[in-house]
């Protein structure tokens, strides 16, 4: 499969799967030929209201089938799809709708108890928006309605859309996807059409969806996860996607059973909920194969329980940032728990992985240093960022900011973030090794640990932990059993107890969140 573009992708994927479902939607059920109606529809619609090549639409709601539709028609017109954050308040959306120059909003209105376009109103009254459309709820006066948007659509004719469609080219940008912000300004990363399904068919590799699969998104399609490993994906390869608007362990539960899910991704918190909850004992899940969970620590003890209670062939693993089209490595079908747990699998085909100190000078097998990665799955960089592209896209080599190391099997364990890590008397300390360390104890189900100013060791250690189910645990025992299993340095000398985390929509921990709450 080598298309030059996502939406010449989703024509040939109706002709090659006809009337199968390609997305199922609560209540909605659309087939492939549908998906392909409907995305030329909203590309016609957007067409009337002159919308061109190379324009920015943002795209504001949760995970739905008219999402994925939309989605699909924005990229028609040969515009860059900017999705928004459904969890922003109106200055956050405001924010990236002024950076990217987007001229168009399509939005869902009242999700989530939200009112997007109210909130955009009064965050910021002179935001510029040439049109507002609505795809779901009440429609303002001055907004557009769906059915509006595809009475519009009548005036531009359908070969003006495929011609549209086949004016793209394999290398011209399809999104602006905002990084998460969990620390300064999101910044707006420029992926393209070719290499976004490229990468996703190499992921695949590890994934192993094909046609009559049902894949269940739990995490958003503002993220690469939802969006190009979740939908796009599945629409290529002939698979159902099943969307659910935010995650719900119970939700999620009814879907595996009802619409006989085979694959699932998330972050081990989401799959820790769903083991958790008292549905899973009487949860069918006789056709779940496979699962993707990923995050800096994947517990060796969470992959065997996943595979056991659920039924699983196998789990796979993985590791990527937004600036490289979300993907750097993975793990492969025959790689045992262990490696799924303690390594984030080998770089994707077509790239190359170096790890450098911090004079750039590269850094022994089995030793820490920076990412550094290159090949045909870096971003073109940043929109509208001289300065952190300069600092990020170097001689062809993308720095991630993140710390890891490789077995002589070309593994690659990631094991922090650059600037997350802290010095404790001289020592440095990467969060996510004693996170992991902690919740491998049976008496945790996960951590998470920030440097904090102290004045005798400079920075030490805070530990938020979660105790496991039916698990009463203070915050001295777990100081105390710290220093049996680990370094002094790397010990916490403060220790909370929480029943939950501060996640992001993508199941990412927010740890300036956590740095707030240790504010005097």
């Amino acid at each position: 499969m080598n298309y030059e573009s996502i939406p010449a992708m989703a024509l040939e994927s109706a002709e090659r799967f006809g009337s199968a479902p390609a997305i199922v939607d609560g209540g909605t059920t659309l087939s492939f030929e549908e998906v392909a109606s409907e995305m030329l529809m909203v590309a016609r619609g957007l067409m009337s209201l002159g919308v061109k090549a190379g324009d920015r639409v943002a795209l504001w709601a949760p995970n739905s089938s008219r999402w994925i539709t939309s989605a699909l028609g924005i990229l028609a017109t040969g515009a860059w799809l900017v999705p928004l954050n459904t969890r922003f308040k109106g200055g956050e959306a405001a924010y990236i709708i002024g950076k990217s120059q987007a001229r168009v909003l399509v939005c869902a209105n009242g999700f989530f108890g939200a009112e997007p376009l109210s909130m955009l109103a009064e965050a910021d009254p002179d935001l510029r928006l040439d049109h507002r459309v609505v795809i779901d709820g009440p429609v303002p006066e001055g907004s557009l309605s769906w059915t509006e948007l595809s009475d519009r659509a009548q005036a531009v004719e359908e070969k003006a859309a495929l011609d549209r469609i086949g004016s793209i080219r394999y290398e011209d940008v399809s999104d602006v996807i905002f990084t998460s912000g969990t620390t300064g300004h999101p910044k707006g990363v420029m992926l393209r059409h070719g290499d976004s399904m490229r990468a996703y068919l190499a992921f695949n590799e590890g994934l192993q969806l094909y046609e009559g699969d049902r894949l269940l998104i739990v995490l958003p399609f503002f993220h690469c996860f939802g969006y190009k490993a979740g939908w796009m994906l599945s629409l290529m390869v002939g698979a159902t996607a099943v969307p659910l608007p935010s995650f719900d362990p119970a939700e999620a539960l009814r879907t595996i059973e009802q619409e006989r899910i085979t694959h699932m991704g998330g972050a081990p918190t989401i799959f820790n909920a769903l083991l958790s909850h008292p549905d899973m004992k009487t949860t069918d899940f006789s056709t779940f194969r496979v699962a993707t969970v990923s995050a800096a620590y994947v517990p060796v003890e969470l992959v065997h329980r996943m595979k056991d209670d659920f039924g699983l062939d196998y789990s796979m693993t993985g590791y990527g940032l937004t600036e490289s089209h979300g993907l750097v490595s993975i793990t492969l079908p025959g790689d045992p728990p262990e490696v799924v747990a303690n390594w984030c699998g080998r770089p994707i085909p077509g790239t190359e992985v170096k790890l450098v100190d911090d004079q750039g000078e590269e850094v022994p097998l089995g030793e820490r240093g920076e990412v550094l990665f290159r090949g045909f799955l870096v971003s073109n960089g940043y929109l509208e960022e001289p300065e952190a592209n300069a600092a990020t896209f170097q001689d062809g080599w993308l720095h991630t900011g993140d710390i890891a190391y490789a077995n002589a099997d070309g593994c690659l364990k990631v094991c922090d973030r650059k600037k997350d890590m802290y010095i404790s008397g001289g020592f440095n300390v990467a969060p996510a090794e004693v996170e992991g360390v902690l919740a491998s104890w049976d008496r945790v189900m996960t951590a998470a640990v920030v440097g904090v100013p102290d004045e005798y060791l400079g920075e030490v250690g805070a530990a938020f932990v979660i105790p496991a189910p039916g698990v009463e645990l203070t915050a001295e025992e777990v100081i105390a059993y710290s220093r049996e299993v680990m370094a002094n340095y790397k010990v916490p000398r403060r220790v909370e107890i929480v029943s939950d985390l501060p996640l992001n929509a993508t199941g990412k921990i927010l740890k300036n969140e956590l740095r707030a709450r240790l504010v005097p």
